[in-house]
C-alpha cells in the first residue's frame, strides 16, 4: 500500500534559507529513488523557519530500503541548518 513519509523540520534562527535550499537540494537525491512517488516540500509563511518535507513511497520497507541507499551523509546540509531533530511519520490513505 503506498505510504507518505512527512518530516516536520524547523530552521535554526537565521538558516531558513539555508534550510530551505537544503531541503530542496534532498528532495532532488530522494525522487529518483526506486519506489519513491513524489516529494513535496512546503514552507508556513507565518512562520518561515517551519519546514514540512512529504515523501510518497511505495510503501514503508521501500522507503527503508530507499533511505538507507541514500545514507546519511545526504542530510548532512539539513542537518547543519535544523534547530531540533526532525520529527518524522508515516500516513497511509483512507479511502473515502
Amino acid at each position: 500500500m503506498p505510504i507518505l513519509r512527512q518530516y516536520v523540520m524547523i530552521a535554526a534562527e537565521g538558516r531558513e534559507e539555508t534550510m530551505c535550499k537544503a531541503l530542496v537540494d534532498l528532495a532532488a537525491k530522494v525522487r529518483p529513488l526506486e519506489g519513491c512517488e513524489g516529494v513535496e516540500l512546503y514552507q508556513d509563511p507565518a512562520k518561515p523557519a517551519y519546514f514540512l518535507f512529504i515523501e510518497r513511497w511505495a510503501s514503508i520497507d521501500v522507503h527503508k530500503a530507499g533511505a538507507k541507499q541514500l545514507g546519511k551523509e545526504a542530510l548532512a546540509d539539513v542537518l547543519a541548518a535544523i534547530a531540533q531533530p526532525p520529527e518524522g511519520r508515516y500516513l497511509e490513505s483512507i479511502a473515502l
